[in-house]
């Protein structure tokens, strides 16, 4: 009898799974080193934060309120909307897991996007149902290509917008077209962790949808602009209907205190998320016309990072650059797992470090 035999075993499915691995957040040998691969903020969160965690001191001893009151009704105020229809997790991936927890059985199929968020598959397969891949379009999402794909096995549809790792996004038109083509028993998820970022007339982050609809979700993150990714907080609009589900499989303390509190703290400070908008705006128009300079294809980005495309050439791919910019500090994202095996992600950083990058891939290329 062999050793796996005598020891518990995955439900099928799970051991097929390829685990998520996170960018890297070290250079070994670099005096210094920038994390450059995870999407972070270089301004940080809201100083209102360190006053409310500050304040939540004192009551660690005590179990948060189940339902996160607090940050749902902030969250609530500031996008004018009714607080029984947001629920918070820890993190989005969270609440994209219990919509699969939730949606999914075995025999289901779920669409995701070719270069969407590895997370969907993986949350998919887990819950055993079957993840089915829509092309994109010049790295962008292809409603028709999404709608071909759709069966009476499917349940829900992963939309990242705007996408990561491309930085691409679809206008509102091309949502609205997307739902009015899906029937009535598919839930579309709408994945809008980058929403703030985004300054296009014809974007919309998924609310008015939600609103108007029995069948869409929208998350969002407070990862991201609020700076608050070591807090784990995400949130989720949608229909009564799916907030019940939801709640009745979720855990019954799933944000820590600390979250809510900051969270809310977060979400009433309007001037931080503006100055960080700000300066995202600047250094992605400054960093795409720089990187273009040098060469280099850069897929157009609204998010707060950049995909780069090295040539296919010994010397000078994707894994030397990775290699050489490793040495000097500057950790950038590799995305072969996303389908881009001769590509970078550069999250926008702190002012030196965004110069660092732009000089040191012009040595790179110097010394090739």
């Amino acid at each position: 009898m062999s050793t796996e035999s005598k020891r518990p075993v995955p439900k099928t499915g799970v051991l097929d799974i390829a685990p998520y691995v996170p960018g890297k957040d070290a250079a070994p040998g670099a005096a210094k080193v920038y994390k450059l691969s995870a999407n972070e903020t270089p301004l940080g969160p809201s100083p209102a934060v360190r006053e409310a965690l500050e304040g939540i001191l004192g009551h660690l001893d005590i179990y948060p309120d189940g339902n996160a009151d607090l940050l749902r009704e902030s969250i609530a105020v500031r996008h004018g909307l009714n607080p029984g229809n947001i629920l918070c997790g820890n993190g989005s991936d969270e609440l994209l897991a219990l919509l699969c927890q939730t949606y999914l059985s075995p025999g289901d199929e779920a669409v995701i996007t070719e270069h969407g968020f590895l997370v969907y598959k993986i949350q998919i397969t887990a819950a055993g149902a079957t993840p089915v891949i829509a092309p994109e379009a010049d790295l962008r999402t292809d409603v028709d290509a999404i709608l071909a794909r759709v069966t009476e096995r499917t349940k829900l549809v992963f939309v990242a917008n705007p996408n990561n790792p491309t930085g691409t996004y679809i206008t509102s038109d091309e949502m609205k077209r997307l739902h009015a083509g899906l029937p009535d028993h598919v839930l579309l998820v709408i994945d809008a962790a980058y929403a703030e970022y985004v300054r296009r007339n014809d974007y919309e982050a998924g609310i008015e949808l939600v609103s108007a609809n029995e069948n869409v979700v929208m998350t969002r993150t407070f990862s991201k602009i609020h700076g608050l990714a070591g807090l784990r907080i995400g949130w989720m609009y949608a229909p009564a209907h799916v907030v019940d589900a939801i709640n009745r499989v979720r855990g019954p303390f799933n944000v820590n205190a600390a979250a809510i509190v900051a969270g809310a703290a977060a979400m009433k400070d309007r001037d931080h998320v503006e100055r960080s908008v700000a300066y995202n705006t600047m250094w992605l128009e400054r960093l795409t016309k720089g990187l273009e300079a040098l060469g280099f294809v850069v897929t157009p980005s609204v998010g707060n990072f950049l995909l780069i495309h090295f040539p296919d050439e010994a010397g000078r791919t994707a894994a030397d650059a990775d290699a050489f910019l490793t040495g000097r500090g500057l950790v950038l994202r590799q995305v072969r797992a996303y389908g881009f095996p001769n590509a970078l992600r550069l999250s926008i950083g702190p002012n030196e470090a965004n110069e660092a990058v732009l000089a040191s891939l012009k040595d790179f290329l110097d010394r090739t």
